[in-house]
């Protein structure tokens, strides 16, 4: 279930904190409870992706991103991720997550985020979003440009430009998978 309760928490939390510029880092923190954990007892992978969204909102709506997007009624969509996992997070750690947005090209913003324990770093995510309305994806610029914000992206790092140009090699829509018995068959014939 999504934690409504936490992301409603952060977003009161967050309410009066200082505006953030487009390119400012967002410092909150968060509890792994028992709920978010695994049969290993360990913060789940899928819900660290969920957690990630307890620092991307509050981000948002303190940047002027919330603001703008309603005012034009505009959504916003993770459109790619790419996490690593390097740190155990396990039942009532306590974790510092930061959140920034690195820069954007003509059709993304790209955003890095990352949780802190005891001074090491235990995942981070690379997120590409989409700013969309009933046309599709809108350009990112207009949303730098609605807030006012330099309209020229700073220059992205090179292990970001090396996965947009991963993204980018690879096939979509994927292969649709074999019928059932044609993959055995392909077996043997090799």
């Amino acid at each position: 279930m999504y934690p409504v309760f936490r992301l409603a928490k952060e977003l009161l939390v967050f309410r009066k904190a200082p505006s953030l510029a487009v390119l400012d880092t967002h410092v909150s923190h968060h509890v792994c409870w028992p709920w978010d954990i695994d049969p290993w007892l360990e913060l789940n992978n899928g819900r660290t992706l969920t957690l990630y969204d307890l620092g991307r909102l509050p981000f948002a709506r303190r940047a002027g991103i919330g603001r703008v997007m309603k005012a034009k009624r505009w959504g916003m969509a993770v459109a790619g991720a790419s996490v690593r996992y390097r740190r155990r997070v396990r039942a009532f750690d306590r974790v510092e997550m930061h959140t920034r947005a690195l820069g954007w090209d003509c059709r993304f913003i790209y955003m890095e985020q990352s949780m802190w324990r005891g001074g090491d770093c235990t995942s981070q995510a690379l997120l590409r979003l989409a700013i969309t309305d009933a046309g599709g994806i809108v350009a990112p610029v207009k949303l730098v440009e609605a807030l006012g914000a330099a309209q020229e992206s700073p220059e992205l790092p090179r292990w970001v430009r090396a996965w947009i140009e991963a993204e980018a090699e690879r096939p979509w829509p994927p292969p649709a998978a074999p019928e059932k018995g044609q993959e055995a068959g392909r077996d043997r014939a090799a």
